[in-house]
């Protein structure tokens, strides 16, 4: 019989990939919730996992595996669900021990020197300003968030007393729930003293912004791919994800030196990670930018390519008790990427591709894969889980030969598929 593998927030996207992985024909993967429930508003975590079970409990059949590829609330749930079921999964503490950008930060700091300077930002504080040690440019961020919700790079004290009115709005929507879910377990006094609903500051590191994708196994690292990530020219938002990064050898296993130091610290087992990391080759700096217990299904599609099997296999094997098997550059591709067509401005969405224009795009181009993330008459703003810059119209995967063939499918693309925006109408 197949096992079922229930999956918090799947989506059509992600269900197509997962079907694609080499032993798929033996799961059946459920939908545990919709994204849009886990997302959406204020996070209620109480009443997500009480509907969770119900769904559960419905089933008619074997649970044989809770997983998600999604952010809070979702990461720490599946620790959650699967210690009631006795199912395998990470520990919930270690997760949050993660997850929790402050307290992540003090574990890092005990293991590693590759951190830029940081320190807790007080929201309240008569006279704005960034926490001792801290020096602009630096980021403000809040210490539990989802896609870069509620990060901004502030430049001076002027932009920072600007920035805190609307920081003090994001840290709500995530920070409220986060602290329902550290109410489960016994926290650092350090950490019990500022809760979930706190802003923190570093300063902004410099270089070549590259994620490393890993898991750990009964205590044992396993790194398997490094992925560059690209941002618009002039901007912080992201241009595109591409794999295999071209860093040098060297640098990938001092990379991965660092990475297997903090997973171990942080107490973290039986999980996929990934860990953003700066590198700049003027300065030959390293800096850890932050980690996530979970793999980032942003380049599930981008490991199909190249390597044959996309890194959700790593999250479904661990889910089952298993220890993951993947294979390198065993893909149709040498080189993929995932592009954001994104809007720097709000607005209202006037016109997008119809399914019609997508499907001859996709048949006319190797390798590319189109999702329009809009629809016709919606304000880009109404959305959610945006970086506090732009707003994404769509993202568009594709297989190369190498950079040069991707540039020029994303520039066939770009011209191709019409969008129009509103950017007047309030």
């Amino acid at each position: 019989m197949n096992k079922n593998v229930f999956v918090l927030g799947l989506d059509d996207a992600n269900r197509e990939v997962l079907r694609g992985l080499p032993d798929a024909d033996s799961l059946t993967f459920h939908q545990l919730l919709t994204q849009d429930e886990l997302q959406e508003g204020e996070v209620n975590v109480p009443d997500l996992l009480e509907r969770a079970e119900a769904q559960l409990a419905d089933f008619d059949g074997s649970v044989d595996a809770i997983v998600t590829y999604w952010d809070f609330p979702a990461t720490m749930m599946v620790p959650i669900l699967c210690r009631r079921r006795g199912l395998p999964s990470a520990d919930l503490k270690a997760v949050i021990r993660c997850e929790h950008k402050y307290w992540s930060r003090l574990v890092q700091s005990r293991v590693t020197n590759a951190l830029p300077a940081f320190g807790l930002l007080d929201l309240d504080a008569e006279q704005p300003h960034l926490p001792a040690g801290v020096s602009y440019p630096a980021w403000i961020k809040p210490v539990e968030s989802a896609s870069s919700e509620g990060a901004y790079r502030i430049t001076d004290t002027e932009q920072l007393a600007r920035t805190l009115p609307q920081a003090r709005e994001d840290v709500v929507r995530l920070g409220r729930p986060f602290e329902a879910v550290l109410d489960m377990i016994e926290l650092p006094p350090e950490i019990e003293q500022i809760g979930g609903a706190a802003y923190m500051a570093e300063e902004a590191a410099a270089g070549q912004q590259v994620t490393v994708e890993g898991y750990i196994a009964g205590g044992t690292v396993d790194v398997y791919g490094l992925v560059a990530s690209i941002d618009y020219p002039g901007s912080d938002s992201f241009l595109r994800y591409q794999y295999p990064s071209a860093m040098s050898e060297g640098v990938f296993e001092r990379i991965v030196e660092v990475a297997s130091e903090v997973i171990s610290a942080s107490g973290l087992d039986n999980s996929t990670f990934n860990i953003e990391f700066f590198w700049d080759a003027d300065a030959s700096r390293l800096r850890l930018l932050e980690v996530n217990a979970r793999h980032s299904q942003e380049h599930a599609r981008l490991f199909e390519m190249v390597d044959g099997v996309a890194n959700h296999a790593a999250m479904v094997s661990l889910g089952l008790g298993h220890h993951p098997q993947l294979p390198r550059r065993e893909g149709e591709y040498a080189m993929a990427a995932k592009w954001f067509l994104r809007h720097f401005a709000d607005g209202v969405v006037r016109r997008t591709p119809t399914p019609g224009e997508v499907a001859d795009l996709e048949a006319r181009v190797p390798g590319c894969t189109v999702l329009v993330k809009v629809e016709e008459g919606a304000r880009l703003s109404d959305g959610y889980g945006e970086d506090s810059y732009s707003y994404v119209l769509a993202e568009v995967f594709l297989g190369g030969a190498d950079e040069d063939d991707l540039k020029r499918k994303y520039e066939e693309f770009v011209s191709t598929l019409p969008f129009t925006i509103d950017d007047e109408e309030a």
